[in-house]
């Protein structure tokens, strides 16, 4: 009888241990406490519109802000600017000034066509229409840039969300504006 309620007090000890590896592993909770930040400049481009060197003696012609939003919380607390940048060469690159938000394990960029929604009511709609992502977020503070992808229309997009993909949320999102 003693030998059977220690074989399962063991069986049950090692189901707990195993359940609470695999959560540590999942859940990540030391990100709680781990900021990473990036401080990128804006990408400099020495070339003109038609993807030609600029000419001796002109400049080429520099970034403009095309469209920008201010983020927002959602799942975790998050500030920032997020600004859409037509580069000197035509291109377009997604900046983000001024970032803090908790990190967070898988956490993506998004440029997506969904409404920016406060509250909960915004946490999980950025995967229902069209999205794209433009890679891992590179740190939680500070400021970063993403090259959208050629082909990208940027103007059919209207929002940017920071996406845990792991448990498919928002951590913060902005609307876009054209200015």
């Amino acid at each position: 009888m003693e030998r059977r309620v220690r074989t399962r007090l063991v069986a049950v000890g090692a189901a707990v241990g195993v359940v609470v590896a695999l959560g540590v592993v999942w859940f990540q909770p030391w990100r709680l406490w781990v900021d990473e930040t990036v401080r990128e400049a804006l990408p400099a481009v020495a070339a003109t519109a038609s993807g030609e060197p600029a000419a001796a003696g002109s400049p080429a012609p520099g970034p403009r802000t095309v469209a920008q939003g201010t983020l927002i919380s959602h799942e975790h607390a998050t500030t920032g600017t997020a600004k859409i940048i037509r580069l000197g060469d035509g291109s377009h690159t997604l900046r983000i000034e001024g970032l803090d938000t908790s990190s967070g394990p898988d956490l993506r960029v998004w440029l997506t066509d969904a409404p920016v929604r406060k509250g909960t009511a915004g946490w999980r709609v950025f995967d229902d229409g069209k999205y794209v992502s433009l890679g891992k977020l590179k740190g939680n503070k500070g400021d970063q840039n993403y090259a959208l992808p050629a082909g990208v229309q940027w103007s059919t997009y209207t929002s940017v969300s920071i996406w845990c993909d792991r448990f498919d949320v928002s951590f913060g999102a902005a609307e876009l504006t054209r200015v």
